[in-house]
């Protein structure tokens, strides 16, 4: 985590601890074999649990667009690069979009609360 934080790329990044922290345990969610790697079974299950179930073909290109093409599965490295990064790769779009939908629910928990006929418009 320390190599990020004295990359001079990474040293305007707002929260950047808070944010490290945030990227590995989402990534910890998706390594299924605590290889250190995320693999095509990794990425599909992110995906489903995100809501947005991908094909075979568009989850290799993803993982493609996130390694340069060099590997398989996504390492931790290739991950953090991806998120802090100023490209937006597919993966990275979909992660944000995830965080800002849990982060603020607009819509109230459990049942809505009970109206009377005087409160009607």
């Amino acid at each position: 985590m320390s190599e990020y934080m004295e990359d001079q790329k990474y040293r305007d990044e707002e929260d950047l601890p808070e944010k490290l922290n945030s990227f590995k345990n989402k990534y910890a969610e998706f390594d299924l074999n605590d290889q250190g790697e995320i693999d095509m079974m990794g990425l599909k299950r992110m995906m489903e649990k995100l809501g947005v179930p991908k094909t075979h073909l568009e989850m290799k290109k993803m993982i493609s667009e996130v390694t340069g093409g060099c590997s398989d599965t996504i390492n931790y490295g290739d991950f953090v690069k991806m998120m802090l990064g100023k490209r937006s790769a597919v993966l990275k779009l979909v992660m944000m979009f995830e965080d800002k939908a849990n982060g603020t629910s607009c819509k109230p928990d459990g049942p809505p609360p009970k109206r009377d006929i005087t409160s009607l418009p």
